[in-house]
Parts: structure tokens; C-alpha cells; sequence
């Protein structure tokens, strides 16, 4: 089977742009994902505790549209890359969280995992979206070189910032 980088987009499930529209996508869902994603944060680390019900409800329901409007512009094979990048963002989001909850005197472990999933998977959403513009502003998408490079400097630098803030965490616990 042909890898997906030297398929058209049609094979891959992707939608073809054809260099138009595609820079719509990242402001429209990064502000749209950042205020779904604030307000799913905000519900599920509420001072007076989580409607976990409620939390599940509503990001639950936007996540899973998401997740079908990534399916059709990015494709089956970026969507299984999102899967690879949540794996390696285990120890990130739960650093970049704890590091989040800090600010506001707040502790990761103070919270059952319960909690965490809504959070937790808008932040695999939005670096999901990170990684797809940096593919696009740097032309690496159809440049298979460059493409390994971009990911590897991806993986390396997410592995340092996270290794970084969670000894920071894990110093300051």
C-alpha cells in the first residue's frame, strides 16, 4: 500500500483544498475549540465541583464533532496521527494541566480522573490543530523530508517542554 504522504488527499479521506480555504480552518476552530474547550475546563475545575453529567454533555457532544469535521478535512491517516500525538501527550497534558491548576492554587491530584477527561481531550484536539498548521506553514504536508523533520522537531520539543514542566510539577508538589 502506498503511503498516505504520496496519495491524494481523495485516498486518505482528506478534503482537497487546493491551497484555497484551508487558512480558514485554523482560526475558525482554534478560537471555537479555545472557547469550548475554556468553558469545558472551567466547568470541570469549578470551585464548587463538577456537573460531571453536564461536563460529558457538552464536550462530550462538541469533541465528537470535532472528531467528524477532522475526519473530513484532515483525513484517516492525520486523525491516527492525532491518536500517536495523544499517546505521546499523556505526560504532557498532565503536566501542562497540573501546571494550569497551579495558577490557580490548585493540584492535578486533588481531582479523580474522572474529571480530567473533557480537558484532557480538548487539549489533544487543540495540539492535534497545532501540529496541522505547523505541517501547513512550513509546506512539509507534500514535502516528505521536510515532514520528518517538522514531526521529529515536533515530538522532541513537546517531549522537553513536557519532561520540563512536569519535573517542575513534580519539584514544586
Amino acid at each position: 500500500m502506498e503511503p498516505a504522504r504520496n496519495r491524494p488527499a481523495a485516498a486518505t479521506g482528506a478534503a482537497d483544498f487546493g491551497g484555497k480555504g484551508k487558512w480558514f480552518i485554523y482560526p475558525f476552530f482554534g478560537v471555537h475549540m479555545l472557547m469550548f474547550g475554556l468553558s469545558g475546563f472551567l466547568m470541570a475545575y469549578s470551585a464548587d465541583g463538577p456537573d460531571l453529567g453536564f461536563v460529558y454533555m457538552h464536550g462530550g457532544i462538541a469533541i465528537l464533532v470535532y472528531m467528524v469535521f477532522y475526519l473530513a478535512i484532515f483525513g484517516r491517516d492525520e486523525v491516527q496521527w492525532m491518536l500517536v500525538n495523544a499517546g505521546l501527550g499523556i505526560l504532557g497534558i498532565y503536566s501542562q494541566v497540573g501546571w494550569i491548576l497551579e495558577r490557580f492554587g490548585k493540584h492535578i491530584g486533588d481531582y479523580p480522573w474522572k474529571v480530567h477527561v473533557v480537558p484532557f481531550l480538548y487539549y489533544i484536539l487543540y495540539t492535534f490543530l497545532l501540529r496541522q498548521f505547523l505541517l501547513d506553514v512550513t509546506r512539509s504536508r507534500d514535502n516528505p523530508g521536510r515532514r520528518t523533520l517538522v514531526n521529529n522537531a515536533y515530538v522532541i520539543v513537546s517531549l522537553l517542554v513536557y519532561g520540563l514542566l512536569f519535573w517542575r510539577m513534580r519539584a514544586n508538589g
